[in-house]
């Protein structure tokens, strides 16, 4: 199963961990590798290995191989992922979780601004898994090893995540978020005044070339994976825009990218260059109105407001909304003032 992602936590994805290395002895008979991994890997499954294998998790010699490479004598197989290896050494921890909705097979949780959704580079503690694990026994892991993770959201976007209590709900789950049947909704503060009412944003995203830190649009699609974001106006605020972003696919940073790429930059994205002052006057007065909203919104401006989806049990449509947080409501107020002033 594949581990289908909304917007990407904040990592880099480019360096690979060996979690596992063997030498084949010498009396090796070919073997396909697959089946060598199974007789040295704990709690390892034919399904998993193959998985890891399709993503390029396995090398033999240094090369990256398909599952049905034959390991003979001598052979080194190394297993690489994208995590360091101690994110499996997962510590439970007393960590409140603001729970939407629970059943016996999944629960919905609205994830506060500046928690991580699982550990990573920087962050082994303090995160919504670590929190997960605490409150649930045995919830079910994805393809990367993380309990009960259908999706994810990144450290400083806040709202809604579904979490898979079952297996059966997991790849349930996990083939919505794949097929685009589920429905997710954002609300952003963006930079400028977007001048059409609703659009939608196609360009593949990847990693951009220069800097390793962000991911960028590639019009022409010879790069990175297929992304489409459409969006609404729902309130013009003079130098910024409130905006309904709704996702059809989910790459990492896709709605940051996707609104950078035209020219609407989230509001205090420092990560994208929302965090300096993109449109406006250079009025010292404005300066200041802005270096305040900063600092009563000290995060990109964007909120996963709703979540839509079938249920695996029951196959009954189920659709979550959740309130803007505190912060981006005061910016809101903050800019909807200053744009009633400007009016004036």
């Amino acid at each position: 199963m594949q581990d289908f992602n909304t917007e990407g936590p904040d990592e880099q994805e480019d360096e690979l961990f060996e979690h596992y290395n063997f030498t084949a002895g010498k009396g090796q008979e070919p073997l396909r590798v697959d089946k060598f991994l199974m007789n040295f890997i704990e709690k390892a499954t034919r399904n998993k290995i193959q998985t890891a294998a399709k993503n390029g998790n396995i090398q033999v010699n240094g090369a990256v191989v398909k599952q049905n490479y034959k390991v003979k004598a001598g052979d080194v197989v190394r297993v690489m992922f994208e995590h360091p290896p101690y994110e499996f050494l997962l510590t439970p921890e007393n960590i409140p979780l603001d729970i939407v909705y629970e059943d016996d097979t999944l629960l919905v949780v609205n994830k506060p601004a500046g928690m991580v959704v699982h550990p990573g580079h920087g962050n082994y503690s303090g995160t919504l898994i670590n929190a997960l694990i605490y409150h649930f026994e045995n919830l079910p892991e994805n393809s990367s090893g993380r309990p009960g993770l259908v999706h994810r959201i990144d450290k400083d976007t806040s709202g809604l995540l579904v979490v898979a209590k079952t297996e059966a709900a997991m790849t349930h789950l996990a083939k919505q978020f794949f097929d685009k049947s589920s429905e997710r909704e954002y609300v952003a503060i963006v930079w400028g005044n977007v001048e059409e009412e609703e659009g939608t944003v196609e360009g593949h995203i990847g990693r951009h070339p220069k800097n390793r830190m962000q991911n960028t649009v590639f019009p022409d699609g010879d790069q990175g994976k297929e992304a489409v974001t459409h969006y609404k106006v729902l309130e013009r605020l003079g130098y910024v825009t409130k905006i309904s972003c709704k996702l059809e696919t989910g790459r990492t940073h896709q709605i940051r990218v996707h609104l950078k790429y035209i020219g609407h930059t989230l509001f205090n994205d420092e990560r994208y260059g929302g965090d300096a002052i993109l449109k406006g006057t250079t009025f010292t007065k404005y300066k200041q109105f802005v270096d305040n909203c900063f600092k009563i919104l000290p995060r990109q401006a964007l909120h996963a407001k709703t979540l839509g989806f079938v249920h695996p049990k029951t196959g009954e449509w189920m659709s979550f909304n959740s309130d803007i947080p505190q912060d981006m409501v005061d910016c809101i107020e903050k800019w909807r003032g200053y744009a009633k002033h400007a009016m004036e």
